[in-house]
């Protein structure tokens, strides 16, 4: 894509980290709608990492990005929206998956983006289903997880308190 776009809004204080040589760092975005609810989408069930599992918006950090390249690229290849604003850093984690690629640094961002909220352009092969997600849905993030794979529960649950807070 060669279409010159301005770069996200990036509130002050979001921390950015600066991956080391040789980490292998992944990012992932919450993206709230007008009503306060978080979106998520459903993993195909042939994934190779957390198979038929909700998950945010992300992925991996290639080799010459920064995170917030990532992040805007996987935002607009995962849902065809556009990364407007970064609002919070929610965390960073240090997580080892079941694919055998070792550990793996992830930053999350609580951001807004621009484009249809009602109409995500979801990647087939890789996601099955999406929805959004209040306070009073949160049990469902731990469907098809053992309780040490809680992130994208705990990453939601994080936005939606700041949210509630007024943030």
């Amino acid at each position: 894509m060669t279409e010159s776009r301005d770069p996200p809004r990036v509130d002050d204080g979001v921390g950015v980290p600066e991956p080391a040589e040789g980490e292998t760092w992944t990012v992932g975005a919450v993206v709230l709608d007008r009503d306060g609810r978080a979106f998520a989408q459903r993993r195909g069930p042939d994934r190779r990492l957390f198979p038929d599992c909700w998950d945010i918006v992300g992925g991996h950090v290639e080799p010459g990005d920064t995170l917030l390249d990532a992040l805007a690229r996987e935002i607009e290849e995962e849902t065809g929206w556009r990364l407007s604003r970064v609002r919070r850093l929610l965390g960073v984690t240090r997580w080892t998956g079941d694919d055998g690629k070792g550990t793996r640094h992830e930053a999350d961002y609580l951001v807004e983006v621009e484009g249809d909220l009602d109409r995500p352009v979801l990647r087939r092969s890789e996601h099955t289903a999406h929805d959004w997600f209040g306070p009073e849905d949160l049990w469902r993030l731990k469907e098809n997880l053992s309780p040490g794979q809680y992130l994208v529960h705990d990453v939601i649950a994080a936005a939606l308190r700041d949210r509630a807070g007024g943030a």
